[in-house]
């Protein structure tokens, strides 16, 4: 599976056709591994076009997957929801080459507010980063 396209084997869900739209998502090469209402699991190999001038990857990607990851997990049924806010915390530093996976998981969700924490690990399970995001359910639908 390629391109930010949830795996065939998975029960349709509204945000299919977000993702089948998301070209940024899809141009960075973001796997979506897991889609389930308030979880999802997305991951990206890291090339060396995502590298900034330390040769590490810059941190607007690793913000980019966690945010996609975050988008998924929160968008739970057909009512589209976006991002109110959020924030990350950097933990290590990562390079082309390495594979990153950001898990969302829903912490509470009330009313049309929500929150969700993602963590973002390399290939052998270490952190890299914290992501909290903040969501907010509109009153349009899919």
């Amino acid at each position: 599976m390629t391109d930010a396209t949830p795996r065939a084997t998975d029960a349709v869900r509204p945000n299919r056709a977000m993702m089948e739209r998301d070209r940024a998502s899809a141009s960075l090469g973001l796997v979506v591994e897991r889609d389930d209402p308030g979880h999802a699991v997305v991951s990206m190999r890291v090339r060396d076009d995502m590298t900034n001038g330390f040769h590490i990857t810059h941190g607007g990607f690793v913000f980019a997957l966690a945010d996609t990851a975050f988008a998924i997990a929160c968008n739970e049924d057909d009512r589209v929801t976006v991002a109110a806010g959020a924030d990350i915390s950097f933990l290590k530093s990562t390079v082309s080459g390495q594979t990153l996976t950001a898990t969302a998981v829903r912490r509470t969700r009330s009313g049309r507010s929500g929150i969700y924490d993602v963590t973002v690990v390399d290939e052998l399970g270490d952190p890299v980063a914290e992501f909290r995001g903040r969501s907010r359910t509109t009153d349009q639908t899919y």
